[in-house]
């Protein structure tokens, strides 16, 4: 089974062709913003990190700009920082050309004499790359060259009960074409760990599966905290979900039925293909950033109780089994597979559907958030409180 892609220099194949207009800190982000609101071909986004952070949490952040800059989706990069950052320009320029050799400009706003001077040196530097990124060719690849993110939020019981099961079919369809499937979300695990874990390739991943729970369970618990209090959200409450453990087990059905044979850190990239977990956070949005920089090129997205959100640099497939989010929210939700719960159709059926969109959406179909220019929602996960 092929895809129409764009081949990168490193390798590496996108579905999307954009030009990122990337800022180091939040002191950056607006300029970054005025800048790609000039070029058409161009996105930016929102980074509210990047400076008065611990050494760790800067690192995280660090990692997930190069990751998006990374991500094959994107052509090239113009950085902007302010020059004051903890997350230095100059050592931004070193990561991102640790994982990429694709184009890369660099522009520091108290160098070149503020944000007038930066924004018409950084519109000439985006117009160039458009230029030659509009001058690439779509070619036949394998689908084995993509990275599938799956996620879910506004979770009710029809995503438990239906469009998760679909998304696990159509993980477990693209992992038997040689892609790779990732399963994110690692507070959404809890109660359903042990079968994840039986899930595992092999012992030693099954351990790394309860390792990143506890993990997180006592992170919060270090600052007095427990999950519980904010997961599951209200919205889950009243669509009919009481427990994280209900919630858990609806959720790891988007991983499907093959072996899990891969665990890594949050907007890490797989090291194998087939069915990958990324320890990220419950927080769509947040998770979502993560598996973007991770180098997945499409998301799949569940929700019950419906979802406006997109990604700027990964198109983000909304998927409900509930028919009246879908009547009343069809502006933002992709795909209705309600038909599995009226028993019309049946979740293979429904996962032959998704695999379909994927690929029409791999091969240049817009999805309605990227119609619709929601394409700027990020988060950054972190450790701690700013300093």
């Amino acid at each position: 089974m092929k895809f129409l892609g764009y081949r990168r220099p490193d390798g590496k194949v996108g579905i999307r062709n954009h030009v990122l207009i990337l800022p180091t800190c939040a002191c950056s982000s607006e300029t970054c913003r005025l800048v790609a609101n000039q070029v058409k071909g161009a996105v930016s986004i929102i980074n509210q990190n990047g400076c008065a952070q611990v050494k760790d949490d800067l690192a995280i952040t660090m990692n997930v700009l190069s990751g998006l800059a990374a991500n094959p989706n994107v052509y090239g990069t113009v950085l902007i920082g302010l020059g004051c950052e903890n997350a230095q320009p100059d050592d931004m320029v070193k990561l991102i050309e640790s994982k990429t050799n694709k184009p890369l400009k660099k522009l520091v706003i108290q160098e070149e004499g503020g944000t007038v001077e930066t924004i018409r040196k950084a519109v000439v530097y985006a117009q160039e790359m458009v230029q030659e990124a509009t001058k690439l060719k779509r070619e036949e690849v394998d689908i084995s060259e993509l990275i599938l993110g799956t996620n879910c939020g506004g979770s009710d019981p029809t995503s438990g009960i239906a469009s998760n099961p679909a998304v696990g079919n159509l993980s477990d369809r693209l992992v038997d074409l040689g892609a790779t499937s990732i399963l994110c979300e690692t507070t959404e695990f809890i109660g359903a760990e042990h079968i994840l874990a039986k899930q595992a390739a092999t012992p030693e991943i099954g351990e790394e599966i309860y390792e990143i729970i506890e993990n997180y369970e006592n992170h919060l618990r270090n600052v007095g905290e427990n999950l519980r209090n904010g997961n599951p959200s209200p919205g889950n409450k009243a669509g009919g979900i009481t427990t994280l453990e209900e919630k858990a087990l609806g959720a790891i059905h988007k991983g499907g039925t093959r072996p899990i044979v891969e665990v890594f850190g949050y907007a890490e990239e797989p090291k194998k293909k087939g069915l990958v977990i990324m320890d990220t956070p419950g927080y769509d949005i947040a998770s979502v950033t993560g598996v973007a920089a991770g180098g997945a090129q499409v998301m799949v997205f569940t929700t019950g109780r419906g979802t406006p959100t997109g990604n700027p640099i990964m198109p983000v497939i909304k998927i409900t089994a509930n028919k009246q989010t879908y009547e009343k929210m069809k502006d933002n939700i992709d795909v209705d597979v309600s038909s599995i719960i009226s028993g019309e159709k049946t979740i293979e059926e429904m996962g032959e559907i998704l695999l379909k969109e994927v690929l029409d959406v791999a091969n240049g179909k817009l999805v309605k958030s990227e119609v619709l220019g929601i394409n700027n929602d990020i988060a950054i996960s972190r450790l701690c409180n700013y300093v």
